[in-house]
């Protein structure tokens, strides 16, 4: 097999092409047109929210969300959100962005989400918030983070943009937070190139996200009191987005079945594979990954080369929040070491789960990995 094989790909047989006809037809194609409010309407139900509102990506959701967050509930600048290492730099940027200090936990070598152990040692008079970051389609343990939320009085961010449809016990992912933000990227269970959502249940926090989106217009048009940003959605990307959403049952079955796939062929390998499972929640599988055994001289650089020569197209897992040059460059980082965030980048890797993958191409790429480990 010759093809090249992308990490991931999208399924675009539903009604999208329909729903953008659709919109060209009306001729609504900038934001707040009827598929931005029924994404916003359903999306936010389904999650067991009251309210929704939808902006440009997942990094917008965060900024704008957080930004509400400190007005409604008077955080003063360089106040604390505790956040997993392990993820991608979005959460940590939203904090900076809105003058707010992230705060690093390590992860839990088994799940890779945040080590809720290690969540009290570092709460301080400053702190008020943890960020819940679902990482890789398995939620983190909400109870654990939920208790000490209310123990120490703190609100929560909840980052679901790994875990569309995903359920804690099951409730939805998405509904646990004072605020939860999911992406829209192409590589998401909802997918529409760009795009994003915050929830909410606080009408406060909602009013306020709206506000800032919109480049905080007030009812005197032209008349601003506040800067805001420019992250409306489209009624185009909606479009796609609300297609994506109503499929997102069949997306989840079919991951779940590449994932049980791998799980057997890749059984033998010396490597970790992603978790089937936790006593509340079953994997997902928004990714796939691979962590090779610490003994095991291969470093997950070395296999995404090893594939990339096959055709394969991989992606490394993140790099440590509090290894991050800027963040050094900041002044935020402190002395605590999070080697299993440090271990994760190091030997972690994530393989193909796109939708249109077939068993022929999920037998050759695990064939190539067990090349590559012998």
């Amino acid at each position: 097999m010759s093809d090249f094989i992308g990490v991931f790909e999208p399924d675009l047989s539903g009604n999208e092409k329909l729903y953008l006809t659709q919109c060209i037809d009306s001729g609504w194609i900038g934001s707040n047109g009827p598929f931005v409010q029924k994404l916003e309407t359903e999306f936010s139900q389904y999650c067991n929210q009251k309210y929704g509102s939808c902006v440009t990506n997942g990094s917008a959701a965060l900024d704008v969300a957080i930004k509400a967050m400190k007005d409604v509930f008077d955080w003063e600048d360089n106040d604390e959100v505790i956040i997993p290492s392990f993820n991608i730099i979005s959460g940590a940027q939203s904090c900076i962005y809105n003058n707010l200090k992230p705060v690093f936990v390590d992860s839990e070598d088994k799940t890779w989400n945040i080590d809720t152990s290690k969540i009290e040692e570092v709460i301080t008079s400053r702190t008020k918030a943890i960020m819940i970051v679902h990482i890789y389609g398995l939620p983190s343990d909400v109870d654990e983070i939920l208790r000490i939320a209310k123990k120490y009085d703190l609100k929560i961010i909840e980052d679901t943009a790994q875990a569309h449809g995903q359920e804690y016990k099951g409730k939805k992912c998405g509904s646990f937070g004072d605020v939860s933000t999911f992406s829209f990227y192409t590589n998401k269970h909802i997918a529409c190139g760009e795009g994003g959502i915050v929830l909410t249940s606080n009408e406060k926090i909602k009013e306020k996200i709206d506000y800032y989106k919109n480049l905080c217009f007030s009812s005197d048009k032209f008349v601003h009191q506040e800067i805001g940003w420019n992250l409306r959605m489209s009624n185009l990307q909606a479009a796609v987005a609300y297609a994506q959403f109503e499929k997102l049952d069949k997306t989840i079955e079919k991951k779940q079945y590449i994932g049980n796939i791998y799980q057997k062929l890749l059984k033998d390998i010396p490597a970790s594979l992603s978790l089937k499972n936790t006593s509340y929640a079953q994997n997902h599988y928004w990714v796939f990954g691979v962590l090779i055994d610490e003994k095991n001289n291969l470093t997950a650089k070395n296999a995404i080369e090893f594939l990339k020569k096959e055709n394969i197209e991989t992606r490394p897992f993140f790099y440590p929040m509090h290894k991050q040059p800027i963040f050094e460059k900041l002044g935020i980082l402190d002395d605590i070491k999070r080697p299993v965030s440090e271990m994760l980048y190091e030997k972690g890797f994530y393989i193909p789960t796109g939708l249109n993958l077939t068993d022929e191409k999920l037998e050759y790429i695990s064939n190539k990995i067990i090349k590559l480990f012998s």
